[in-house]
């Protein structure tokens, strides 16, 4: 795992997914308890550059690296 993701925090925006430079971001089918659609990252396809970080206003990401 390089990249940690707190599906609560979720808000559903799609900044990340649209900045990912690796398309590694996908939304679910799942449901956080908020209703909105949790993400899942692709570990094959993440690079940990940090983006989904940096662009998320929600603090859904941690980068582990």
């Amino acid at each position: 795992m390089k990249v940690k993701v707190n599906s609560k925090r979720c808000k559903q925006c799609g900044l990340c997914l649209v900045n990912c430079p690796k398309n590694a971001i996908t939304f679910t089918k799942n449901f956080n308890e908020f209703g909105y659609r949790t993400v899942v990252i692709d570990d094959d396809k993440c690079i940990a550059c940090g983006i989904c970080y940096t662009m998320c206003p929600d603090g859904v990401y941690e980068i582990l690296g």
